[in-house]
C-alpha cells in the first residue's frame, strides 16, 4: 500500500510542459536538478506597464513557485532582465527632456510595484542590459570570428541568417517564407533581408559605447543573448516570453546563442504565454481600451483579482479582459478572504492538494487548479485549501508577496571574499585569462553579485536573492 502510494506520488509530481519548439506537451527533465534554470523575458522600461505585460509576469511567477515545491527553494534560478536601453527609451526620455537614467529609475520603479500588487517573487536575478555590454560585444566579436555574422559597409553588425540553417525551427517558419510574409525595409547594406543587427553606429553624444567597430549601440536580440550566458550558461531549462517574442526576438535570440556557443540548443524548453484582450478586442491606445496595471489600482481593484483573472484562462490561450470577470473575480476573492478570517485553523501547512499539484504539472493547468480550490472549499479541507492557494500566489501574508529590493545584509566574511574574487578576476583579466575571468564573473552572478565594469574601474551591487554559497563553488 505504501509502495503505491509513493508511486502515486511520484507521478503527480511529473511535471509537463508544452514546448514551442517542439509543438508538444513533454515531460520536463532539468539539466541539473539541484540547479533548475529559468530566463523570461522582462520589460523594456521606458513607460508603465499594461495588463499584457502583467500576464507573463503573473504565469512565471506560478511556474517558479511549482519549481520550487517541486525540486527545492534554493535549486531554482529565475533570471528576468531589464531592457534599459532602446531607441523607445531614448526618444521617451527626448521627449520630456529627461535622462535616460532617470527615465529608466523610475519606470523600473513602477514595474517593481506592479509586481508587489501582483503578488509576485522577486527573480533569484533581475540584471539590466546595460550592466553586460563588455558581454555583448564579446559575443558579436565570436560570431563574426565564425563566420555567422558581419560588418556592413556603415558600419554596422549583422547576423547572417543563412550562416544558421535551423534558423524558422522555433517559429516554424522557413527563410522563404519568412521573406515572402514579411513587411521587411530594403536594407542594401545587408546580404539577406532577414539579416538582423547586433551592433549599430550611432554619432557622439548618443547613447553609445565603444567597440572594434566603433562607437554604437547593440541590437536588441543580443542583449538576452548575452545576459543569459552570463548567468545562466550556454544551455539553460527553461526560456518564456509572450507569443509576440517568438518571432522575430526568440528566433534570433537562440540562433545566435546557439551559433557563438557552438550548443544544439539555447534552452530545451520554450513557453509562451498567449495575448490580453479588452472585451474581446484588442488593446490598443486607438481604441481607448489601453489598461495598464496601474489603472487596476485605481480602480481599487486587489491584486488577488487581477491575478485570479490572469490564471482563470490557460496561460496558452488568448486571455479576454472583461467587466464581467472582474465582478465574478472580486466575489470570489471577497469570499475566500471573509473564510480565512473566519478559519482561523486554516493555516498554511505547506502540503498543497495532489489534485491542485496535479493540475499544476499537466503544463500549468491554472483554470483545473482554481477548479479544484473551489472542490477544497466544498469538502471543508480548509488547511489544504488555504496552502493550495498560496502556490498559485493567492491569499498570501502581505509581507510574504515580493520581499523587497533593498540592500541585501551582507556578512563581512562575505564581503570579503567578493573583494577577493573581483581582484582574481582583474589579474586574470589582465593576464588575458577570459576563461577564468569569466568564471569568476559567472560565480559572482550566479550568487546575486551583480558587477559593472567602466573605464573607472569594476563595481558591484548585491541582489536581493543573495547566496553566498555560490562564491565558494570554483
Amino acid at each position: 500500500m505504501l509502495v503505491s502510494q509513493q508511486r502515486n506520488m511520484d507521478k503527480m509530481k511529473i511535471l509537463h510542459l508544452y514546448n514551442t519548439r517542439t509543438r508538444s506537451k513533454e515531460q520536463f527533465k532539468p539539466i541539473d536538478p539541484f540547479n533548475v534554470r529559468m530566463y523570461v523575458c522582462g520589460p523594456t522600461v521606458y513607460d508603465r506597464a499594461h495588463i499584457g505585460n502583467g500576464r507573463p509576469v503573473v504565469v512565471f511567477d506560478v511556474l517558479f513557485r511549482l519549481l520550487k515545491f517541486l525540486f527545492g527553494e534554493r535549486a531554482v534560478t529565475y533570471v528576468r532582465n531589464i531592457t534599459d536601453v532602446d531607441d523607445k527609451i531614448i526618444t521617451r526620455a527626448s521627449q520630456e527632456n529627461r535622462s535616460i537614467e532617470e527615465l529608466t529609475s523610475e519606470t523600473i520603479k513602477w514595474f517593481h510595484s506592479d509586481n508587489k500588487y501582483l503578488n509576485t517573487c522577486l527573480p533569484t536575478h533581475e540584471p539590466k542590459a546595460t550592466d553586460f555590454i563588455s558581454e555583448m560585444i564579446s559575443m558579436i566579436q565570436k560570431l563574426i570570428n565564425f563566420g555567422n555574422a558581419y560588418v556592413s559597409t556603415d558600419g554596422q553588425v549583422f547576423f547572417s541568417v543563412k550562416s544558421h540553417t535551423p534558423y524558422g525551427e522555433l517559429s516554424n517558419q522557413s527563410i522563404k517564407d519568412m521573406i515572402a510574409g514579411s513587411r521587411i525595409e530594403v536594407d542594401l547594406n545587408k546580404n539577406n533581408p532577414l539579416d538582423f543587427v547586433l551592433w549599430k553606429p550611432v554619432i557622439k553624444p548618443a547613447v553609445g559605447w565603444e567597440s572594434p567597430w566603433g562607437f554604437g549601440r547593440p541590437g536588441w536580440h543580443i542583449e538576452c543573448s548575452a545576459m543569459t550566458n552570463a548567468i545562466l550558461g550556454e544551455t539553460f531549462d527553461i526560456h518564456g516570453g509572450g507569443i509576440d517574442l517568438v518571432f522575430p526576438h526568440h528566433e534570433n535570440e537562440a540562433a545566435q546563442s546557439i551559433c557563438a556557443n557552438k550548443t544544439k540548443t539555447l534552452a530545451n524548453v520554450w513557453l509562451h504565454n498567449g495575448f490580453v484582450n479588452i472585451e474581446g478586442e484588442k488593446m490598443s491606445k486607438s481604441l481607448g481600451n489601453f489598461l495598464t496595471i496601474d489603472d487596476l489600482k485605481k480602480q481599487k481593484l486587489s491584486g488577488d483579482i487581477v491575478r485570479l483573472i490572469l490564471l482563470s484562462t490557460h496561460y496558452r490561450q488568448p486571455l479576454d479582459w472583461t467587466n464581467r470577470k472582474i465582478s465574478e473575480a472580486s466575489n470570489i476573492i471577497g469570499k475566500w478572504k471573509t473564510l480565512v478570517r473566519e478559519k482561523p485553523s486554516a493555516i498554511n501547512n505547506n502540503k498543497p492538494a495532489n489534485e491542485v499539484i496535479r493540475a499544476l504539472c499537466d503544463d500549468l493547468n491554472t483554470p483545473l487548479a482554481i477548479t479544484k480550490l473551489h472542490e477544497l472549499l466544498k469538502n471543508r479541507e480548509y488547511e489544504k485549501f488555504l496552502s493550495s492557494a498560496n502556490l498559485l500566489g493567492l491569499l498570501l501574508p502581505e509581507e510574504k508577496t515580493h520581499g523587497t529590493n533593498d540592500e541585501v545584509a551582507v556578512q563581512r566574511s562575505d564581503m570579503e571574499l567578493i573583494e577577493k574574487l573581483l581582484q582574481e578576476r582583474k589579474s586574470a583579466r589582465d593576464r588575458k585569462d577570459y576563461e577564468m575571468s569569466d568564471s569568476i564573473r559567472f560565480n559572482l552572478e550566479k550568487a546575486g553579485v551583480v558587477i559593472k565594469d567602466s573605464p573607472d574601474g569594476t563595481t558591484w551591487t548585491i541582489q536581493p536573492r543573495f547566496n553566498p554559497d555560490f562564491l565558494r563553488k570554483r
